[in-house]
C-alpha cells in the first residue's frame, strides 16, 4: 500500500458578512466587529426573526459577467469570488498539463434556496411557461463546484458535500483524502452559502433554531453566553488552496500550514438535535487527532462549531473534554460564529480559513458577546478580545442536522 501523500493548504479566499475578502474578514474579526445587523434583503417586519449577517454590498461583477450573475444563484456567485481569491492568492497554475490533477469541491447545505423562492413566485403569477429554463442548473447544490470548475478549467474529481453545517468542512476533508490517497495534486474546497430568504428564516424560526434578539442584532450571537437563544444565520463562501506537498513545493508554492487530519462521523440519534455527551462528535474529533498523530497536550487552539444554541455549545463542551481530558481546560476554544453568523454550508470553509490565519498569524480570535458564562460551558473561550502566542495546530469543529459531524486539524508545517 501507497504511503498516505502530505496535503498542505496554499491559498485563501473569503466573501463574509464581515468583509468582501480574506484581508478585511479576518481584520474585523479580530476586532471583535458583528457582521450581525436588520435583515436588508427583503422586508423582515412581520417575521418573528428580523436578523441576520448578510454579505453587505455584494456586487457579483468582481467574478462573473452580468449574463453570467444572472444565470447563478447567489451563493454560486460567492463561491466563485472566493474560489477566484483563493487560487489567486495561491498563485496555482492551472493549464492543460495540471488541469487533470486538480479537482473542486464546494460544499453548500442549502443550495440555491433564494432561486427556488423567486421562480415559485413566478411559477404561481404567471404560469409554468415563464419559469426560467436555468432554474435546475441555478439550485443544485453541486453548480457551485460546477462552475468553478468550469471557470478554472479544473478536471479532476469535481461535486458537492452537503452534510448540512458540516458541508464546508467535509469538502475540505473530503479533498485533503483525494490528495492523501493520491487522485489529484491539488484541490479547490471550501463552501458557499446564501439562504438568507423569507422561507429560510421562516422554517428556522418555526424550528426553534434562531436567535430573537431584534432589538440587539449585534449581540444576538452569543455562544457559550448562559443568555444564549439561538444562532444568527450568516451567508458567503469560503475557499481553500489544498496541494501534495511534494507537488506544491516543487512549484515553489508559499506553504501556509498543513492539513493534518480529518474525522467525520454520524450521531444516529435525532435529525436536529446532537448526540447527548455529543458523542458522534467526540468520535469525529478522536478520528481527526489519530490520523494527524497529535495528542491533546499538542493542540494550541479549537475553533469551534459554537452555534449559539443550548444544545450544540453544551454537548460539543462536553465532547471537547471527552477528547481532550484535563488539557480541555488548558487549551483555548472559541466560537467565530459570534461575529460572522452561522453561515451554514459556508461554516466549516470559513472557520478552516480562520484555523489556518491562527497558525500563520500567531494569534486566536476571540469569542464576542460573552458576557454571562454558562456554567456548563466551563472552558476557556477567549472572550472578547483576540489573544496572541504561538499556534501550532488547530482544531476546526462542524457539525449539522442530520446527525454530520466533522473535524479537521490544520498544524504549522515543520521547517
Amino acid at each position: 500500500m501507497d504511503t498516505p501523500k502530505r496535503v498542505v493548504v496554499t491559498g485563501l479566499g473569503a466573501v463574509s458578512p464581515l468583509g468582501p475578502d480574506v484581508a478585511s474578514t479576518w481584520k474585523a474579526l479580530l476586532s471583535g466587529a458583528s457582521g450581525v445587523d436588520r435583515i436588508s434583503l427583503f422586508d423582515p417586519e412581520t417575521f418573528e426573526v428580523q436578523i441576520a449577517a448578510e454579505v453587505k454590498g455584494w456586487d457579483p461583477l468582481v467574478a462573473m459577467d452580468k449574463k453570467e450573475a444572472r444565470r447563478a444563484d447567489r451563493f454560486v456567485q460567492f463561491a466563485t469570488a472566493a474560489a477566484l481569491q483563493a487560487v489567486s492568492h495561491a498563485a496555482l497554475p492551472i493549464t492543460p498539463d495540471t488541469a487533470a490533477h486538480t479537482g473542486c469541491i464546494i460544499g453548500s447545505g442549502i443550495g440555491g434556496i433564494g432561486t427556488i423562492s423567486e421562480q415559485h413566485k413566478v411559477l404561481f403569477e404567471k404560469g409554468p411557461s415563464r419559469v426560467t429554463p436555468f432554474l435546475i442548473p441555478m439550485i443544485i447544490a453541486d453548480m457551485a463546484s460546477g462552475h468553478v470548475s468550469i471557470r478554472l478549467g479544473a478536471k479532476g474529481p469535481n461535486f458537492a458535500t452537503v452534510s448540512a453545517c458540516s458541508s464546508g468542512a467535509d469538502a475540505i476533508g473530503v479533498s485533503y483524502e483525494i490528495i492523501r490517497r493520491g487522485d489529484a495534486l491539488a484541490m479547490v474546497a471550501g463552501g458557499a452559502e446564501a439562504a438568507i430568504v423569507p422561507i429560510s428564516i421562516a422554517g428556522f424560526t418555526s424550528a426553534g433554531a434562531l436567535s430573537k434578539r431584534n432589538d440587539s442584532p449585534k449581540t444576538a450571537s452569543r455562544p457559550f453566553d448562559a443568555g444564549r437563544d439561538g444562532f444568527v444565520m450568516g451567508e458567503g463562501a469560503a475557499v481553500l488552496i489544498l496541494e501534495e506537498l511534494e507537488s506544491a513545493r516543487a512549484r515553489g508554492a508559499t506553504i501556509l500550514c498543513e492539513v493534518a487530519g480529518y474525522g467525520a462521523t454520524a450521531d444516529a440519534v435525532h435529525i436536529t438535535q446532537p448526540a447527548p455527551g455529543g458523542e458522534g462528535a467526540a468520535r469525529a474529533m478522536t478520528i481527526a487527532m489519530r490520523k494527524a498523530g497529535l495528542l491533546p497536550k499538542d493542540l494550541d487552539y479549537v475553533n469551534a462549531h459554537g452555534t449559539s444554541t443550548q444544545m450544540n455549545d453544551k454537548f460539543e463542551t462536553m465532547a471537547l473534554k471527552t477528547v481532550l481530558g484535563p488539557h480541555a481546560y488548558k487549551i483555548p476554544v472559541s466560537s467565530t460564529k459570534s461575529m460572522t453568523g452561522h453561515m451554514i454550508g459556508a461554516a466549516g470553509a470559513i472557520e478552516a480559513v480562520f484555523s489556518v490565519l491562527a497558525i500563520t498569524d500567531s494569534v486566536l480570535p476571540p469569542t464576542i458577546n460573552l458576557e454571562t458564562p454558562d456554567p456548563d460551558c466551563d472552558l476557556d473561550y477567549i472572550p472578547h478580545i483576540p489573544r496572541k502566542g504561538t499556534v501550532r495546530a488547530v482544531m476546526s469543529n462542524s457539525f449539522g442536522f442530520g446527525g454530520h459531524n466533522s473535524s479537521l486539524l490544520f498544524r504549522a508545517l515543520p521547517s
